[in-house]
């Protein structure tokens, strides 16, 4: 009976692989949805709303961690996805990043409002065009953050030039001085040496001159 009620096998085969080509479509749409993405929002790369709670971080990673995952699909781009998706996990996992990311993105709600002349009761911050212009704007102020971030690293770098200058330059000098003083003591034993030769010629020569003085007469 239950021979008769499966579907022949042609018909099977042709459905195995319209699911599995189904399957790789839905890989490759995800892949590309998260190349796609803005990397500097983690949000956004892992597709979830900003201030969602921890676990829907983690559900949310080990889903799209699995379905893209470089050894379940033959898609090229499958592994720079996956570092992309795994790094955003870490970001928002990370509660430093994850607050500054969410200041971040509250302050390009907030500029948006301030440049529009909008309120917190204003109708057009419950439209798809206002989550449109908000993603537009939170791109804007993470860019200047990155900016911002890029700078002073540059700037600390450079101090950090300067200084490591200063300290090779005193430590250059303390070398010198240090091989100085080596030369200096090596050649004690041969200052003195000298210093006695010559202490021993001025005494050598006051004895020859009191010799060679002539006695005055007497009378």
């Amino acid at each position: 009976m239950a021979a008769k009620d499966e579907p022949p096998a042609d018909t099977r085969d042709a459905l195995e692989v319209l699911e599995s080509e189904a399957k790789e479509w839905d890989k490759d749409a995800e892949i590309d949805r998260i190349l796609k993405a803005f990397r500097l929002d983690a949000y956004a790369v892992l597709g979830l709303k900003p201030g969602v709670p921890e676990s829907d971080i983690k559900n949310m990673y080990r889903k799209k961690s699995l379905l893209i995952h470089p050894d379940k699909t033959k898609n090229p781009l499958a592994p720079d996805a996956f570092d992309r998706l795994k790094k955003a996990q870490t970001e928002l996992m990370d509660e430093k990043h994850r607050t500054t990311l969410d200041e971040a993105i509250a302050d390009a709600r907030m500029l948006l409002m301030r440049e529009n002349k909008w309120t917190v009761d204003s109708p057009e911050l419950r439209t798809a065009d206002f989550e449109r212009k908000w993603a537009d704007k939170t791109k804007e102020v993470l860019i200047d953050n990155e900016q911002r971030r890029r700078r002073q690293v540059k700037a600390q770098m450079q101090e950090e030039g300067r200084e490591q200058r200063r300290a090779d330059e005193e430590l250059d000098v303390r070398k010198r001085k240090r091989q100085h003083d080596e030369d200096w003591e090596a050649t004690r034993d041969q200052r003195i040496s000298s210093w006695r030769q010559f202490q021993k010629g001025k005494t050598g020569d006051g004895s020859d001159k009191k010799k060679k003085k002539k006695l005055k007469p007497i009378g």
